[in-house]
């Protein structure tokens, strides 16, 4: 039975900071996800990224497609707000009461290319589905949402009831001991990060780990899960992060 690869327990994979990495980060706290110029010069300055550095990011992102500019507003592009929506459902997903049924999808469409299958597998591992065997994908229908209506032009979907225990199904879809233990090396690195560098590196690595919880059912996870530990530490980050550049923007 496959086990979707995630990082080992206990690793904290932390990715150099940058002018456009700060920038997306306002911006996706953000509702609606835009600022004047000048408040994301104050907001950048905490980072030690200069003016300058920033005017240059963000005529690049705007060639680039992740921004859109009007007058001396800066906001999410269309393709950003999407990646925005994931981000507000791992840090707010909708879920109910577990009634012991899974959602199963089944792909049936053939003779597609590795690239639209790879495409495929992507959109499936978003909807927070893990693969049984090929073709085959499981989760536990606790998530308060429907599946696109795309799908059915590639596959079947169908609800299920395992046989066997489900407890031991989901260990063996997830890496549910390694994501728990890279989850509370995260919350350990940003409790003791010194200074805005250290704890914005963090708590990026924190949203990128919250984007791979499959968000299962309490019954069906190991003790001690990290998982609402996290969302809450993001969550009040994130508020302080759109706080500071809202308070910039009134003093201006």
């Amino acid at each position: 039975m496959p086990n979707n690869a995630s990082p080992q327990a206990d690793e904290v994979e932390l990715r150099p900071l940058s002018a456009r990495s700060v920038v997306l980060s306002l911006l996706l706290g953000l509702h609606p996800p835009e600022l004047p110029v000048k408040d994301l010069v104050r907001g950048v300055e905490p980072f030690g990224i200069a003016g300058s550095t920033l005017r240059a990011a963000l005529s690049r992102m705007t060639a680039a497609g992740d921004l859109r500019r009007a007058d001396t507003v800066y906001g999410l592009s269309d393709r950003l707000l999407e990646r925005q929506r994931r981000q507000d459902d791992a840090v707010h997903p909708e879920t109910r009461p577990w009634t012991g049924d899974w959602e199963m999808v089944v792909v049936t469409a053939t003779g597609r290319s590795a690239a639209e299958r790879a495409e495929l597998r992507t959109g499936l591992t978003r909807l927070r589905l893990a693969e049984l065997r090929e073709g085959v994908w499981l989760r536990p229908a606790n998530l308060r949402r429907t599946l696109p209506d795309s799908l059915g032009e590639v596959a079947q979907c169908y609800t299920a009831r395992p046989g066997g225990p489900a407890r031991e199904l989901a260990a063996g879809l997830w890496p549910l001991d390694a994501w728990a233990g890279t989850g509370r090396a995260l919350l350990a690195h940003v409790a003791g990060a010194r200074g805005p560098s250290d704890r914005f590196t963090g708590f990026a690595a924190v949203v990128r780990h919250l984007l791979a919880d499959p968000v299962l059912p309490p019954e069906l996870l190991p003790a001690d899960w990290p998982g609402e530990r996290l969302r809450a530490a993001y969550a009040d980050y994130r508020r302080e992060l759109a706080r500071d550049a809202r308070v910039s923007g009134l003093r201006a």
